[in-house]
Parts: structure tokens; sequence; C-alpha cells
């Protein structure tokens, strides 16, 4: 197995250092924009199964390396391992999404019979991926954060503005806090094995905490993240944590003043001006194109990334979108972001 580089740019990066050139990678970079995954995944059943299906799930990871030589590679999983593992019965409908087996009350939590070796598939991809890529580019493993997992958990899919969960916070609090702790405990194991297996940094993806009120933030997506992030840096303490909250504004600076976080990924309505001044003294920042404007490419492509190279160009940054790619973005457009994120100067 290569280990990564510690001198590599999205390492260093990692590490609080300023790049000339900032490192580069894609939420979603292992997806269905590409022809060569949407071939992949023609054969590999259900999604569930693909994701555990350590040759295919690596083949998707390393794909987007392969054709556009981003500086980082991200496991190609999703956030529903976890509530899968714990015994929650989760499948994934063509044109709908996720669906699960809703948990809503305590007997229901209960009789969820966990059996972690599920994510044992993930690892092994994890090893896979590490072991087939040179140490010029890292390896990303990532969990959900709990608010979002255990949305999902409760609502049984995907929700606009996660009222299921919101009442259950408060009408039921105990019983929210029972799921949270089941999956903060499940999510930091999982996280440990991938980094066990090789991955060199990890993201908690927070998809969610933009819908919770400030009274109730702190509790159920602030706090929950940081035990994550503080179990993980106990049992590895080199370990390397990226959170991403997506549609929470100034409460980044929450995270940002909190230890044992190494970079905060920024969704595209934060002003990246607000974040360099803000975030950036502090920690990495990380993102944060517009998806559409690559989707839209040609100059409003290139003026954005300008934008955003000058903003963040005096301190440590990794270049990436501000959610994840979309399935219609043309390839030739990723290209040409990539040539403007790699030219000198600010794009």
């Amino acid at each position: 197995m290569a280990n990564v580089d510690e001198t590599s740019p999205f390492m260093r990066a990692l590490r609080g250092e300023r790049s000339a050139i900032p490192p580069l990678w894609l939420m979603r970079q292992a997806g269905r924009y590409l022809p060569e995954y949407r071939e992949l995944r023609a054969k590999a059943g259900g999604f569930l199964e693909f994701c555990y299906t350590p040759a295919l799930a690596a083949e998707a990871t390393l794909q987007p390396i392969r054709r556009f030589g981003f500086d980082a590679a991200i496991l190609f999983s999703d956030i529903l391992v976890i509530p899968d593992a714990l015994g929650q019965r989760v499948r994934f409908v063509e044109g709908e999404g996720p669906r699960l087996d809703a948990v809503t009350d305590p007997a229901a939590l209960a009789s969820l019979t966990g059996d972690p070796s599920r994510l044992d598939a993930v690892l092994e991809t994890a090893a896979r991926v590490r072991g087939s890529l040179g140490p010029e580019t890292a390896v990303i493993g990532f969990c959900g954060a709990p608010w979002t997992v255990a949305s999902y958990m409760i609502a049984g899919k995907g929700t606009p503005d996660q009222a299921p969960i919101r009442l259950t916070a408060y009408r039921d609090a105990d019983f929210l806090q029972a799921m949270i702790d089941r999956v903060i405990e499940a999510s930091a194991r999982y996280l440990v094995g991938q980094i066990d297996a090789g991955v060199d940094a990890v993201q908690i993806f927070e998809s969610f905490g933009g819908a919770l009120p400030p009274a109730l933030f702190e509790r159920w997506s602030f706090e929950p993240i940081m035990r994550l992030v503080r179990h993980v840096k106990h049992e590895r303490p080199r370990a390397r944590v990226i959170v991403f909250a997506r549609g929470v504004g100034d409460r980044l600076t929450q995270f940002a003043a909190a230890d044992g976080i190494d970079a905060i990924g920024l969704d595209w309505s934060i002003d990246p001006a607000w974040a360099a001044e803000t975030l950036q003294p502090r920690r990495t920042v990380q993102g944060n194109l517009d998806p559409l404007a690559l989707i839209a490419g040609g100059d409003a492509l290139d003026a954005a990334v300008a934008r955003i190279r000058g903003a963040f160009g005096e301190g440590p940054h990794i270049f990436n979108l501000g959610h994840g790619i979309l399935p219609e973005t043309p390839l030739a457009h990723v290209e040409r972001l990539v040539a403007r994120v790699r030219a000198p100067g600010n794009g």
C-alpha cells in the first residue's frame, strides 16, 4: 500500500499550509456525470450492492482520478450504510431515491439488531483504492453527520424541511438522543475503520443542519458532530477531519473555533470574502463553486473560479464545489475547471 505523500498539496492544505495552486477534488466526483460510471452502474445491480462490492466501488472511486487527475479520491459509498449496518432496512428506488423502514419510537429503535460487518466491504474498498493510487493522490473517507443520518432514519426518506425529525426533537428529545447516540457510536467506529484501511482524511457531511432553528442547532447538529470528531481524534490522533455543514451560514464560526476540525467545507451560499476574513485565519476552507456555474461553463465558470481563488489565495484552501456535481454536467466543463484552477495566478 502506497501511503499518501504528506507533502502533497491536499495534505499540506489540511495542515493549514497555503499553496500557490490549491488542491482540487469535487464532491460526488464518482458518479452519473461520467459515462464510464454509467456503464459500471449498469453491471452493479442495486445501489447498495454496488456500494458493498469492493471491486466495483473501487473502480467507481478511481474513474474520476484517471480522467481528471484530481488531488483526492473520495470513496464511492453512501451515508445510509450506517442505518443499514444498524439493522434498519434501506433500499434505493430508481427515480425516487432512498427509502427506509422508518424508526419513530423507542421500541423500534431498540429492535434494531446491528451488524457492523456490513461495513467491511467499504473498508475493503478503501484498502483497494489506497493500494491503486500513487502517493500524490489522497483518499477521503466519509460518513453522514448524526442529525442528517437520523433524519433519514425517522422520516424513511429525504424530506424538504426535515419536519419529521424536527418535530421529534420537540416532542421526544430522549428518543432522538438515544438514536443520535447510536449513530455517533456506529459512525465513529466506521470512520476509524476507514482510517485504518488506508484513507488519508475523512469528511463528515451535515446536509440538513441548516433546517435547525438556532435554539436547537447546538444540541442536535454541532455537538453530535463534535462528539464524533473527538472520538475519531482520540482513537487516531493523526487523523484529518473535514466538516461540510450545508446551509448553516454564520454558524460555521462555531466549527472554526472548535478543536479537532482540520478543514471546513463551504456551500455555494457562503460569501468567499466573509469566509476568508472569518474562517480561513483559523481553519483551512474548502469550496465553494456553485455546481450550476460548472454546468453553465464558459465565461461564467471562469469568473467564478477566479473569484474563489482570489478570495482564498492568501491562506489554506482546497478547491471544491459548494455541493455535489450534478449528473448533467458536461465533461468539457470539468476539464475547463481543472485547467482554470491549476492555472498560475488567480485563474
